[in-house]
């Protein structure tokens, strides 16, 4: 074959591959730094497989876009030898939005890139109505970052129930806000001119508790999360499971055993008819335990002392445990975060979810990892799992 000929076989433009391979590469660089840093370079290479030259190469453009930073000091391994810089999250130059929209309030805060909570704000809804929910939340985010001067927001993370579309950033269905098909990615990003990542609440946690929580390490995780809104998800190898259009893990009307209470379906003990705070609150409410709405009004009394609260709890978390052992069975995952009130403050809810999961699969049962800050966390995760994926992408 002539020269000529075999010139054109080499194309001067990158191949999709190679910039898949570049962008996993990165991700895989930051994800070591935020798990073992302050880590020096050499350490990353060892970790993730990379060679040293282009862990080198991903820190240099990291530390260029503001994301990871050289320690001040230098670490000298054994005494001997080059001292080591390590490299660290820069956790004190950007932030990320996070909003969380439930059924009476939406929570709205700021996280660093480490997942923690720097401020929040919860707002009730005086309205359910999309516009005005977003349009609250853009002023409390805009509120929160100009009390924290000096940091720049990556971005918007937000979080809801019910059937969320996480590639069109849509809530498809919330039967309890009475949403249908509202485009909150495009709202929101009206509002605040910041790139917005949406997805359900139960998958944002499941990535929360992957980069930050209990289940880091983990090679299967489902989570379920319990509110006013019952759903659940599932990953596996570093990706969550959505399905088409992602309708993954819409178990609101699965039944559990041992369920009397009347779901809207027509049918009797669904999952989310059970098991919802609003049940919860009216049966405190029967029982003389509260007189109003809040699911924590419930814990605050039974942390006093009521015994019909407590009881109240642990009949709740027993149940959930039920519909975890049932997940348990079809999906056998390697770690279950259970996501419910009575489960994260008392240790006897705990027990009684483990129990009846089954005694033999309790270990790989645990509560969430953020019991003060669930909510915020499931709104900032959404926008920092985006991060930890595709810095470049992120990041300009």
């Amino acid at each position: 074959m002539p020269r000529t000929a075999t010139s054109t076989l080499v194309s001067p433009v990158p191949r999709a591959a190679d910039s898949d391979r570049r962008r996993t590469s990165a991700s895989v660089v930051l994800r070591s730094v935020l798990e073992h840093g302050p880590v020096a370079r050499s350490t990353v290479a060892r970790l993730t497989g990379l060679s040293p030259a282009s862990v080198t190469e991903h820190c240099a453009r990291l530390t260029g876009l503001g994301l990871i930073r050289e320690e001040a000091a230098p670490r000298r391994s054994n005494g001997v030898g080059r001292p080591h810089v390590p490299v660290d999250l820069d956790t004190e130059r950007f932030v990320v939005g996070g909003v969380h929209v439930a059924v009476p309030y939406t929570t709205v805060a700021l996280l660093d890139l480490r997942g923690r909570v720097m401020a929040r704000r919860e707002l009730k809804h005086g309205r359910t109505d999309p516009g005005r929910v977003v349009a609250r939340a853009a002023e409390g985010l805009a509120a929160l970052l100009a009390e924290t001067p000096g940091r720049e927001p990556l971005g918007v993370g937000v979080a809801v129930g019910g059937w969320v579309d996480r590639e069109t950033g849509t809530v498809v269905e919330h039967e309890l806000l009475g949403w249908r098909e509202v485009p909150v990615r495009e709202l929101l990003q009206a509002r605040t001119g910041l790139p917005v990542q949406v997805d359900g609440h139960a998958r944002a946690l499941v990535n929360g508790e992957r980069l930050f929580g209990r289940a880091r390490g983990s090679r299967s995780v489902l989570h379920l999360f319990v509110g006013n809104v019952v759903d659940a998800a599932f990953a596996t190898n570093d990706e969550v499971h959505h399905g088409p259009r992602s309708q993954a893990g819409a178990i609101a009307h699965v039944p559990v055993p041992g369920g009397t209470e009347p779901c809207s379906c027509g049918r009797t003990g669904c999952l989310q008819a059970e098991l919802s705070e609003r049940t919860l609150c009216r049966r405190a409410r029967a029982a003389g335990v509260i007189d109003g709405m809040n699911p924590m009004h419930v814990v605050a009394a039974a942390a006093a002392g009521d015994v019909a609260a407590r009881r109240l709890l642990t009949e709740r978390a027993r149940m959930t445990g039920r519909a975890a052992g049932l997940l348990l069975d079809v999906l056998n995952p390697e770690t279950v975060v259970v996501t419910e009130v009575g489960v994260m403050h008392f240790e006897d809810c705990l027990n009684a979810l483990r129990e009846a999961a089954g005694k033999d699969r309790s270990a790989v049962l645990t509560p969430t990892s953020f019991p003060d800050s669930v909510l915020a966390v499931a709104g900032g995760s959404v926008m920092l799992d985006a991060l930890f994926r595709d810095p470049f992408g992120c990041v300009t």
